[in-house]
């Protein structure tokens, strides 16, 4: 997987929770979930939707390392590759 196709993952992860999501008015290093005013729950669909699309395993201690879109996707690269 390569970085542009894990952001795209990551914004497809974050459209399926937060439906209408403005992603366009992200930048790469905000932090999505303040912006977006996503809960626990949330963010926990989330997590588990960019675990099933990707096939990346997530524990709960990487989830603090997913809270940006950057953050998320060079995370993603790491993993998958």
């Amino acid at each position: 997987m390569n970085r542009t196709e894990a952001l795209e993952l990551v914004k497809d992860s974050i459209s399926r929770v937060v439906p209408g999501a403005d992603l366009d008015a992200l930048g790469p290093d905000d932090s999505f979930r303040d912006a977006l005013e996503m809960d626990s729950l949330d963010f926990l669909g989330f997590i588990e939707a960019l675990s099933d699309r990707s096939g990346v395993r997530i524990e709960d201690e990487d989830t603090q390392r997913l809270t940006t879109l950057s953050g998320t996707a060079d995370f993603l690269v790491a993993r998958a590759g």
